[in-house]
């Protein structure tokens, strides 16, 4: 099941837009109930700015009505086992459990299966800003 969420990821990849850094990345991430969302990194003239591809994952999840996420993949084009940067960890947190699982891929497929709170064990919690 987690290879269609490489697929998807991979797919998403293709669509990147990333003139300046010329480093392509996917995202895909797949709720509790099947349904897939995916999304590529978006670069704009003021680089560094611009968004990458698991805010845009997460902006189409939002959109199609939210749930529960439990598989996450992240894909580049010239970087193997990619991870989520500091800030797509704390969004993707937001959205996740600490069980949730993060798939790191090459070209080829998932190099290596992590966990959400793995990868940020000391996040930020919504409970705390109240």
């Amino acid at each position: 099941m987690s290879h269609d969420l490489f697929q998807a990821a991979i797919a998403a990849m293709a669509k990147a837009y990333a003139p300046y850094s010329k480093f392509p990345v996917g995202a895909a991430l797949r709720t509790e109930d099947g349904r897939v969302f995916a999304g590529a990194n978006i670069e704009v003239a003021s680089y560094p700015e611009g968004w990458c591809a698991e805010t845009t994952a997460l902006g189409h999840y939002i959109m199609g009505g939210g749930g529960k996420i439990t598989e996450i993949a992240v894909v580049a084009e010239r970087m193997a086992r990619i991870t989520p940067c500091g800030g797509c960890r704390q969004r993707l947190a937001e959205f996740t459990s600490p069980d949730t699982k993060l798939y790191l891929c090459d070209d080829a497929g998932i190099v290596e299966t992590v966990t959400m709170g793995q990868m940020l064990p000391y996040g930020f919690e919504g409970e705390m800003l109240k």
